[in-house]
């Protein structure tokens, strides 16, 4: 009895080990401590970086990531500017490699405009996620093309036999993390066939027998070529899915060549940080690798798991949201494309703010039967309800008519949202006013629905300004949560 008394117990603790360890492979929250990430690309990354267009700066910088790049003319003999499949032998196994590599792991410069920390950490950077530019989705050969390498041809089977020699050299390099990223699709038809087999290989085939953690591809092409295809974490599963199933080209409109929106670099930037969040929590440099974690790529509607809240942390400090002391890109405006009259615009203002160096000032003009708001959309589900509700300080003029303040539920593509009017109030003399809103007093609007359904701060998804047929101009600062 004494014997199986503790062997109980010793399969319980290695039950709760084993439990445990699951859940932190699946942890898509930030690393506690900053980590140090360089990016190969050329502009297809620029614009996904930049602040004003993808944005993926800025939420590596909330992730708690000091990101530098390359570009065009960087590095030893230039090595910057060779970023097609074929050059990445190159880089990372050439006869000139070490170079390129001490050089690319002692980076710590922005070749690109984001936001990052002030402060470089120290060491050698970590992360190395290296992406080809559109024109390496025109693969020539056969989708079902086996690997073969034959020098420098931009095809389907030299594809695969490229990526499969650069596993000799990640296999050997445990303390780096390498994160394969797909070339975005482009919008002529000829060789997409091909585009989409070889990057359905690279995600689902390509580090089958691989054995170890430090490396990931991350299907930026998938992401754009439909708004319901993804590569993203739903729940406790990394999700590769396919529904719009027979477009293997650019889908997301503007734009006058094969360059992504911002649109799509946007969408792909908020499914990337926390797979990457996800990424770097399943490798653990130094130590047993965990066993590969299969992804599955889904083909309709009906094999789709349903999407579940996954937390990832975009608020810089304690109950802060926004201060509005610096330029950034947490804010946008979108307005009905129906109406041209409508206008929306907004700045920093350091002239007039509550605290700090700058409060938002937001002007607009709504036509009638028209819309725009200035949201702040989180890059995915997040759990509120820690917090009772928000403030803010608010000023507006004697004339002003009500200012509304949304919260979000749903997804990036249904947002469901809930209002609150703010009114001015007159014992304010052109003064600031605190204005505090508690989760309840959001309500559901009559367009919507019945107005009955309840704000969920466990599954937000963003904030928002919302403006109809009126028009003003407004000062917001030091938006918080109330614990």
């Amino acid at each position: 009895m004494q014997f199986i008394r503790i062997s109980s117990i010793a399969f319980l603790l290695f039950f709760a080990f084993f439990l445990l360890s699951t859940a932190m492979a699946f942890e898509p929250s930030p690393p506690q401590k900053t980590m140090k990430l360089v990016f190969i690309h050329h502009s297809v990354g620029e614009n996904w970086l930049n602040d004003a267009n993808g944005g993926l700066g800025r939420l590596l910088f909330e992730n708690n990531y000091f990101v530098s790049d390359t570009n065009y003319g960087w590095g030893p003999d230039g090595i910057g500017d060779r970023t097609d499949i074929p050059n990445w032998p190159e880089w990372f196994t050439g006869p000139s490699s070490k170079r390129f590599l001490k050089a690319l792991y002692r980076l710590n410069y922005k070749n690109s405009d984001y936001i990052r920390k002030s402060k470089d950490p120290g060491g050698e950077n970590k992360i190395v996620m290296f992406k080809s530019c559109f024109p390496n989705s025109n693969l020539e050969g056969n989708p079902k093309d086996a690997s073969r390498r034959h020098g420098d041809d931009l095809s389907v089977s030299n594809a695969k036999a490229i990526y499969n020699q650069l596993l000799g050299y990640f296999g050997n390099q445990k303390d780096k993390l390498f994160i394969a990223v797909t070339a975005p699709p482009v919008r002529e038809k000829t060789y997409s066939k091909n585009a989409r087999a070889f990057n359905n290989w690279l995600v689902n085939d390509w580090l089958k027998n691989y054995k170890q953690t430090n490396v990931a591809v991350f299907d930026f092409y998938n992401i754009l070529t439909g708004k319901n295809n993804h590569h993203r974490i739903s729940g406790k599963r990394l999700e590769h899915l396919i529904r719009d199933r027979n477009n293997n080209l650019y889908y997301y409109p503007g734009g006058g060549d094969n360059h992504p929106t911002k649109a799509g670099n946007r969408k792909a930037a908020r499914e990337f940080v926390p797979f990457l969040n996800y990424t770097v929590n399943r490798w653990q440099p130094g130590e047993p690798a965990l066993n590969p974690i299969d992804t599955k790529t889904i083909l309709d509607d009906t094999a789709a798991l349903p999407e579940k809240p996954v937390t990832v942390n975009t608020i810089q400090d304690g109950n802060q949201i926004d201060d509005f002391d610096m330029p950034d890109n947490k804010w946008e405006a979108f307005l009905d494309e129906a109406n041209h009259n409508t206008k929306l615009s907004f700045r920093l203002d350091q002239t007039i703010k509550h605290k700090g160096r700058s409060s938002i000032n937001v002007s607009y003009n709504v036509a009638p039967e028209s819309w725009a708001t200035l949201s702040h959309i989180m890059p995915s589900v997040m759990d509120w309800s820690n917090k009772s509700g928000l403030s803010l300080f608010i000023r507006m003029s004697d004339d002003q008519g009500p200012v509304t303040l949304v919260v979000y539920n749903g997804g990036h593509d249904n947002l469901k949202p809930f209002d609150y009017k703010i009114f001015l109030d007159k014992n304010t003399k052109k003064g600031w006013q605190k204005v505090s809103i508690t989760w309840d007093m959001f309500i559901q609007p009559s367009w919507v629905g019945s107005g009955t359904d309840k704000f969920n701060p466990s599954q937000a998804i963003g904030i928002a300004f919302s403006f109809d047929e009126s028009e003003g101009s407004f000062w917001a600062d030091d938006l918080k949560f109330i614990p």
